[in-house]
Order: C-alpha cells, then sequence, then structure tokens
C-alpha cells in the first residue's frame, strides 16, 4: 500500500462517512521527514512524519489536520477539524470536530466541539467541550481586551558603580 492509499483510507471516519480530508492536501510532512518548528497551514494538512513544534490554522475557517499511525506532533495542535491516528504531545484544540482513531494517543488535553473515538484511542489529559459559539465569544473578548490600555512594563535601571 502507498502512501496515497493510505491517506485516501485515512480520509474516511471510523463509520465510514467521508472527511474533511477528502480530496488534495496542501500540506504533507513525509513518512522520512521532521520538521523542527512551527506549522501554520491552510486547507489541509497531513502528517506521515514527526513535527516538533505547534500545528496551527485558523480556528474560524474549515482546515483540516490528518495525523497519520506513524505520524507525530510534539507540541500543541489547533486546527478546525483534527483526524488523528497517531501521537500528539500537547494539547488538540479543534473548534469543529475531533476524531480519535483506535491508534490515537494524546498526552496532553483535547478541546472540541464534536467528538468521535474509537475503541483503544488514548487520552492522557482532561477532555473540555466546547461549543462552537463559546471558542467565538473567547475571540471576541480577547479581541476586546487587546484594545485596552496596559500599563508600560518596567525597565531595568542602571546601577552606578563605587569609584575604586
Amino acid at each position: 500500500m502507498g502512501p496515497g492509499d493510505r491517506r485516501t483510507e485515512e480520509s474516511r471516519t471510523m463509520f465510514g462517512r467521508k472527511s474533511h480530508m477528502d480530496g488534495r492536501v496542501d500540506t504533507l510532512v513525509g513518512p522520512h521527514s521532521k520538521v523542527n518548528g512551527d506549522i501554520v497551514f491552510s486547507g489541509r494538512c497531513h502528517v506521515d512524519g514527526v513535527v516538533k513544534g505547534s500545528v496551527s490554522a485558523d480556528l474560524d475557517g474549515n482546515s483540516a489536520l490528518s495525523i497519520a499511525e506513524d505520524g507525530s506532533v510534539e507540541g500543541g495542535v489547533t486546527v478546525p477539524y483534527v483526524l488523528l491516528n497517531g501521537l500528539v504531545k500537547g494539547d488538540v484544540i479543534a473548534s469543529q470536530h475531533v476524531e480519535l482513531g483506535p491508534t490515537a494517543r494524546v498526552f496532553g488535553n483535547v478541546y472540541y466541539n464534536l467528538i468521535q473515538m474509537a475503541m483503544g484511542a488514548e487520552i492522557n489529559g482532561k477532555l473540555v467541550h466546547r461549543p462552537a459559539g463559546q471558542a467565538m465569544l473567547e475571540r471576541v473578548h480577547r479581541e476586546e481586551n487587546a484594545g485596552q490600555a496596559h500599563p508600560e512594563p518596567a525597565r531595568p535601571v542602571p546601577i552606578k558603580q563605587a569609584n575604586r
């Protein structure tokens, strides 16, 4: 089975329906690839290799991330749609839908709006339900607070040296 066959197979959900991973993959981390740093993408991203950093996309969009059985992310994941069959060492924030396959392992919290979980999936952290509207309210609240004046940070003061 080639890598293209695996992505097609993983694009189906546990219950046989098609997922948001159908079609073209815009960003691919291949099985022999290792990325040291954060990935910010739009569209579809598929990870067969290793990412040492966070993976994120705009939570208001339709971006989707799939992580293959041998794929891993050592950092947080913040994407609207997540299909996980591999490993994430960090929090998973899925504003729309997260699907954990039978070989999925998460060492961190999972924040979700809708969730599907297969027997065998492992979460070492909390499951936190966040309705779709709640994420938008939190974003608006952050934007409103960003416009408020904040005190200027303290600056270092030079120390006078005594004459010797």
